[in-house]
């Protein structure tokens, strides 16, 4: 992507060669400095290439999260769209009511009678 954008490579900067004239550069100068662009091209080069798989590894990991999200909402919706009944804290104290009447409850009547009761609810 951003190679594209880069108009030297190191090896161009390599092979290039320069006019020699008599008021000219000194030599030694030009081939250090040009030495220290090589190396940082090459290390931009390397960069470049490093964020380029990471972008790809987040790009990969952002659309399986995306992915995982929208299963996550289908089974909320569905969760929400159950016909089963829900169990309310009324329909719990109903029955721990009912539960506290047999176990301390006074004749044996009532006892069987609310067994056949809570038996025919479940």
């Amino acid at each position: 992507m951003y190679q594209n954008k880069i108009k030297l490579t190191p090896q161009e900067i390599l092979e290039k060669s320069f006019k020699i004239d008599t008021r000219g550069y000194r030599l030694k100068e030009v081939d250090q400095f040009l030495d220290d662009i090589i190396t940082d091209y090459e290390q931009f080069y390397r960069i470049i290439g490093a964020l380029e798989q990471d972008k790809s590894e987040l790009m990969a990991e952002n659309m399986r999260l995306k992915q995982d999200l929208r299963n996550a909402k289908m089974n909320v919706e569905i969760v929400k769209n159950n016909d089963t009944p829900e169990v309310t804290n009324v329909d719990i104290i109903r029955r721990l009511s009912r539960l506290e009447k047999l176990v301390y409850g006074t004749g044996s009547s009532e006892r069987s009678n609310y067994s056949s009761e809570f038996n025919s609810e479940e």
